[in-house]
């Protein structure tokens, strides 16, 4: 069993992306924690092979999710989880306020940009 206390553990750092943080991986999942200054965006991405799931820890945002050309956007907070199924963009982007989300994916899921 591996632990970790993503809260007392926390690693901010400047500039426009969040630092993120891995705590679990196995062969067949990962899991790290994002950790957003205010206005951080974690920029268009995604994952063609794997599904990914966010769960809000602290802090408040805005989700976005782009499925067959259709954009939606979300405001997120704390005990919020979000799922972004296999091959679909999403982006996080955090409020004027600092912005906690951890999010465990499935292996390998691949990673695009864009």
């Amino acid at each position: 069993m591996s632990f970790v206390d993503i809260i007392k553990k926390k690693a901010f750092i400047d500039g426009q992306a969040p630092n993120k943080v891995n705590h679990l991986t196995t062969d067949e999942l990962t899991v790290d924690t994002y950790y957003f200054k205010p206005e951080q965006i974690l920029d268009w991405h995604r994952h063609p092979t794997g599904d990914q799931v966010f769960f809000i820890q602290s802090g408040t945002g805005t989700f976005y999710l782009e499925k067959d050309g259709k954009e939606e956007s979300f405001k997120v907070g704390p005990d919020n989880s979000i799922l972004a199924e296999k091959n679909v963009w999403h982006k996080l982007v955090a409020d004027d306020n600092a912005l906690i989300a951890s999010q465990a994916t499935k292996q390998p899921a691949g990673m695009e940009t864009r």
